[in-house]
């Protein structure tokens, strides 16, 4: 099903936003509940997968090893009626692995496109850092244009589509670090740290027996119509003016060498909106470009090496936009 195809769901006139969000509120809210009966940690983890799904975006997943970045993504890709596939990335993995390949069939003497596992609805890419750039490359037209080429051959994917994809920041040896032109197609970097003492205990009260089977909630028409009310949800032209704001203050920082882009504004602004839609609210408010900023800005910046080696971050500097930067109506006392 291709994003532009109308759906089912779909009004025949003019979208009622509000009653819209009203009638999948509930849906919304049982995902939510479904992840986190399987997902020990903040509830902000599971809404920010929702944010990446209904802003047509992706999402990395950082972490050390066990802190159930797979289980995750797994529960939350099965909460969705939709095509799952999963791609343990490797150092010998091909980009032809990836998106597949034609084969000769003997009986037609033609050649047929056996699809590589990127024909999936929900895509989870495990460890994309263990693959050689060339097939982490692979990802890229995938991820930006929703298409791979084959051979010379263009194949649309079918919508949604979502890439989950996962890293360890701590191993050295056997890992090739993402690119600056593929981390920016990730709309969102999550970062997933060890639990609290009382989340793990959880973890491991819970998990000691099989759990029930997550329930599948959202299908694909589901997914298609809540991506589509996304965008009319309303910003104000405040708030774009903050986000471009936020976007130039880390290009502009004396230690940035490369900063949030044009494209990263625009990411911020799919992403504030469709955390408002998932709050229930069809117009953004400043906490939901404060909530994001830092998962949809940090991995954009880019620091010039001696702020690196003076232990300067990324996530310093999208703080400091976020404490200096006003926006216009706070500056007003509004």
């Amino acid at each position: 099903m291709h994003e532009d195809a109308p759906t089912k769901d779909e009004p025949a006139g003019e979208l009622n936003l509000p009653e819209f969000i009203e009638r999948y509120a509930a849906k919304i809210a049982r995902v939510r509940a479904e992840v986190g009966r399987v997902f020990i940690g903040p509830d902000a983890r599971v809404e920010e997968l929702l944010v990446a799904l209904f802003a047509r975006g992706h999402i990395l997943l950082e972490g050390v090893p066990g802190v159930a970045k797979t289980t995750l993504a797994r529960a939350f890709s099965e909460t969705l009626h939709a095509e799952f596939n999963r791609i343990q990335f490797t150092p010998d993995l091909l980009p032809s692995d990836i998106t597949g390949t034609y084969i000769p069939n003997l009986n037609t003497n033609e050649f047929s496109l056996r699809r590589g596992p990127i024909f999936a609805n929900i895509v989870l890419g495990d460890e994309i850092n263990r693959a050689p750039a060339k097939t982490q490359s692979a990802l890229l037209e995938a991820m930006q244009e929703r298409q791979v080429t084959i051979d010379g051959v263009t194949h649309p994917l079918a919508a949604p589509f979502l890439v989950i994809a996962t890293q360890n920041p701590i191993e050295q040896e056997g890992v090739y670090a993402l690119p600056e032109a593929q981390l920016d197609r990730f709309l969102l970097k999550m970062v997933i740290t060890y639990p609290t003492s009382e989340q793990e205990f959880r973890v491991i009260k819970t998990h000691q027996n099989p759990l029930k089977p997550v329930e599948q909630v959202l299908n694909s028409v589901d997914v298609i119509a809540i991506q589509k009310a996304v965008e009319g949800v309303h910003i104000s032209d405040e708030l774009i003016r903050y986000i471009v704001d936020l976007a130039r203050y880390t290009r502009e920082h004396e230690h940035s060498a490369l900063g949030a882009s044009p494209r990263a504004a625009l990411a911020l602004l799919r992403a504030a909106k469709a955390r408002a839609l998932i709050r229930e609210r069809d117009f953004v408010l400043p906490d939901d470009v404060r909530a994001l900023a830092p998962g949809v800005l940090t991995h954009r910046v880019l620091l010039v090496p001696q702020a690196q080696l003076s232990g300067l971050s990324a996530e310093r500097i999208v703080a400091e936009a976020l404490a200096r930067v006003s926006y216009a109506r706070d500056a007003r006392g509004k």
